[in-house]
């Protein structure tokens, strides 16, 4: 076994402020099976009670302080952040397979996260209403939640922990933390800016492990008084269930089967660059990437000779290397998913057009043309570099196609027509709608979410809106006429 210069990190919990847990738990490079990149323990159901315990004895005095006092501790933390950039990136380029500068890109935004909630803290604030009572002032309080549970997935492993975390901890909150056990160097780095900033012991408690264990207990212990999570569809429904029995407050992002349109206006040069960045760069491996593609038949054929030249461009291979666009997928069981799906879609009828086959775990960029709009490699998430290409006869069909889905998350559309443009944003079923542009991709302060099996649709992340989930509304009412 090698290592590459950087080595293994040996990781441990984080509970009230103390290392805690032996690590058992390899996790490899997937572009370097000889390079061993972290070592991270087993989380149990009792190290879950006493961090939730840690937590809650935390959180009353880190509430206590004032929102720009608590904002000064994530903003020092962003610039510590800043200062290890390239560390950061190489090791979650290491543990993930992201290229690097997909990995510096999502670092450096992470970092940005906490600067944009650093300075959201001098304006988080209720509000003073008018009262139909004489002499009486009226205003609103935000109050924190208390012990917040934030449960991550591996694909973004500082970037979607960051926009979780920053929210809760400025309104006030402490936080227990389950990050993806793929990916725990990654999400540590967070964490340790955090500490070292000058957070408080037991504000942000880190418990590794399998859902199975920390995430269930997490779910199930009457101290959390909220839960936000990112990951599957499936396995978001069964926490919103188990919460819901005991009226807590949850947060899903979850699955999506995002379209992308492509009329016979568009440039089809032009169109397959931002379908081949939205389902191949990040190796597909996205929420919000582009997995179908919708074309009118003036669009099809030039559309899919244009992406072959793309495809020449997303060759995979070891993201630590200059000129690679595309890593290697996460773990052999994804790369099982993502061969799966192309079987099933030849099954079915389709052609795969490119690729469709890998290299240990450097899985090809994948076109599946010939595709029907309810074949399962274009209703189901794939989660890999795999785009499936729909023909529909006008933009009319290809809304109805776009729409008839369980998910709605991201959707986009390449024309040079206004009107169509216009005519998308407000007909498809989406939460995010993009124009000419990737379906990946996301501004920091504006509000993100999904709606159908997508996510819960009740409260909004990032931007200003993030904090409404992490806080509830207090009613004031103050009577001055002696």
């Amino acid at each position: 076994m090698t290592t590459t210069e950087a080595g293994p990190r040996h990781l441990h919990h984080l509970i009230g402020g103390e290392p805690g847990g032996e690590p058992s738990v390899e996790r490899f490079n997937p572009a370097d099976p000889e390079d061993l990149v972290s070592v991270t323990p087993v989380g149990t159901p009792d190290d879950v009670v006493a961090a939730v315990a840690a937590a809650a004895a935390a959180q009353p005095a880190w509430a206590g302080r004032t929102g720009p006092a608590r904002g000064a501790v994530l903003r020092q933390a962003a610039e510590l952040l800043r200062a290890r950039a390239d560390e950061a990136a190489r090791d979650l380029t290491r543990e993930e397979g992201k290229t690097l500068a997909e990995a510096r890109g999502e670092v450096l935004r992470a970092a940005d996260i906490l600067s944009y909630h650093g300075g959201e803290a001098w304006r988080t604030s209720g509000e003073t209403l008018p009262s139909a009572t004489p002499s009486t002032l009226v205003y609103t309080r935000r109050e924190p939640i208390g012990v917040v549970a934030v449960i991550t997935p591996w694909n973004f492993p500082i970037a979607i922990p960051a926009w979780k975390i920053a929210p809760a901890l400025v309104s006030g909150n402490a936080v227990v933390f389950k990050p993806a056990s793929m990916t725990g160097v990654s999400a540590r780095h967070l964490v340790d800016v955090l500490v070292e900033a000058g957070l408080p012991p037991g504000v942000i408690n880190v418990i590794y492990g399998a859902g199975g264990q920390v995430g269930d207990a997490l779910v199930d212990d009457p101290g959390v008084g909220a839960i936000t999570f990112t990951g599957s569809t499936a396995v978001g429904l069964g926490i919103h269930r188990r919460a819901s029995e005991r009226m807590v407050r949850v947060q899903l992002e979850m699955g999506g089967k995002n379209p992308l349109v492509v009329l016979d206006d568009a440039d089809p040069a032009v169109a397959a660059r931002i379908a081949a960045v939205g389902g191949w760069g990040l190796t597909g491996q996205a929420c919000t990437a582009t997995s179908r593609v919708i074309a009118t038949p003036g669009a099809v054929g030039p559309f899919v000779d244009a992406m072959r030249a793309e495809a020449e461009r997303y060759r995979p291979g070891n993201g630590l290397h200059d000129g690679v666009l595309m890593g290697p997928v996460v773990s052999e069981s994804q790369l099982a998913t993502d061969l799966s799906y192309v079987d099933i879609a030849r099954q079915d009828g389709g052609e795969v057009v490119l690729g469709g086959d890998a290299d240990g775990l450097r899985f090809a960029p994948t076109l599946v043309g010939s595709v029907r709009p309810d074949d399962r490699i274009a209703v189901e998430e794939v989660f890999g570099p795999v785009i499936s290409v729909i023909e529909a006869s006008n933009i009319d069909e290809a809304v109805a196609v776009a729409n008839d889905v369980p998910y709605g998350l991201c959707a986009g559309i390449c024309t040079r027509d206004l009107a169509s443009a216009h005519v998308f944003a407000e007909r498809v079923r989406a939460g995010v709608v993009k124009v000419n542009r990737p379906t990946t991709g996301l501004d920091l302060n504006v509000p993100f979410g999904g709606i159908k099996a997508s996510s819960t649709g009740t409260f909004r992340e990032q931007g200003a809106s993030a904090v409404d989930f992490f806080t509830w509304s207090k009613s004031v009412y103050l009577g001055f006429d002696g």
